[in-house]
């Protein structure tokens, strides 16, 4: 919503430059003198500035200018008058502008309730204000992507949800946006997961890039969405290093990964010099880790591994006494075999890059 005080700026500026100038938010636009412009003319310019909100752009018969990602302001023509009142107005705006959006406008708003950055007292009042109810359960996923060939996710799935439904996009930056989703009681896991390859599905169809969905924990309120879209964010973290082939990864699904992503990377090294003290990770061949992801994928079971791998049963046998010559854990072994499953995560942990002491 662009507030009366921005209007009539813009009908001062309009005035002074005697050219018809205009301003573009996130969810509507505003022309001096009753002009209009095509839609899809207003998605063009959006599209420009949504990775970067420098330069200019002239577009049908209008000079276009950014002052946020997806707040553009523009005047008429495409000379270089045009272009230096564009100036002029972005900067004249600029402040105004995000000290409105700061008050009043809802994106804003989630935005530094996802972060974290309201206080609580201020949280009710000022969701009151933005006529915003969130009182019942929901969930924050995080869509990770980029705009390909002008198309941006967050343009793409608009038409997927509803305000009316609670259910809010808050771009965070040029590469993540962040779904608030409500949930009904009834609405589990699986179904949320579903949310998420629907939008997948429409993204990749339509924007023609990848992403990979982030799922946070489910929450009760408006004041559990900070922590909703912390998991998210921990989900599509670690996801990364342990799940690197997933599309979607849910918080509550990252197990003892969550875990050992949370170590001092100094505390892991020493764990693995102590657990492998004969042979270390690295003297196993390409062949033999993937004997032993095979073996580990199908429970243990010498019988249905061999199958998987084609090899005779006698042949997995073999490797996996090569393992324990190596390693001195005989995977066969429960106790073992998780020792050795912990150590092939922190050591995929390791080799990230993690910068952690």
């Amino acid at each position: 919503m662009i507030s009366s005080m921005i209007q009539e700026m813009l009908t001062e500026l309009s005035s002074v430059f005697d050219r018809n100038v205009g301003f573009i938010d996130t969810d509507s636009a505003w022309f001096c003198n009753n002009v209009t412009i095509p839609s899809d003319v207003i998605a063009e310019a959006k599209s420009h500035f949504m990775a970067d909100v420098s330069g200019s752009l002239v577009l049908s018969g209008y000079t276009f200018m950014a002052i946020d990602h997806g707040i553009l302001v523009c005047v008429e023509g495409t000379d270089e008058v045009a272009q230096k009142s564009c100036d002029i107005i972005r900067i004249s705006l600029g402040s105004s502008h995000q000290l409105y959006s700061e008050k009043f406008d809802r994106t804003n708003f989630l935005k530094n309730v996802l972060s974290d950055n309201i206080l609580p007292n201020e949280l009710l009042v000022r969701a009151q204000e933005l006529q915003l109810s969130f009182d019942h359960p929901g969930v924050v996923m995080i869509i990770r992507g980029y705009s390909v060939n002008g198309y941006s996710p967050l343009e793409v799935l608009h038409p997927l949800f509803s305000e009316q439904d609670n259910d809010f996009l808050v771009p965070i930056d040029e590469n993540n946006i962040a779904l608030i989703k409500s949930l009904p009681d009834d609405f589990g896991q699986k179904t949320t997961e579903a949310i998420a390859q629907q939008m997948i599905t429409t993204i990749n169809a339509d924007a023609l890039t990848n992403v990979t969905v982030g799922i946070g924990s489910r929450v009760d309120n408006l004041r559990g969405l900070s922590k909703s879209y912390k998991d998210a964010n921990m989900a599509l973290e670690v996801g990364k290093v342990f799940d690197g082939e997933k599309n979607i990864i849910h918080y509550e699904n990252l197990g003892i990964g969550r875990l050992i992503y949370q170590l001092p990377t100094t505390l892991c090294e020493l764990f693995l010099s102590e657990i492998f003290k004969k042979e270390s990770l690295d003297s196993l061949d390409r062949e033999t880790l993937h004997t032993i992801d095979q073996f580990f994928e199908n429970n243990l079971n010498i019988s249905e591994a061999s199958r998987q791998l084609y090899v005779h049963r006698n042949t997995l046998v073999y490797r996996l006494d090569k393992v324990q010559k190596l390693t001195g854990l005989d995977l066969r072994i429960f106790d073992d075999a998780i020792v050795f499953k912990i150590a092939l995560m922190v050591k995929k942990y390791l080799d990230s890059n993690p910068m952690k002491l």
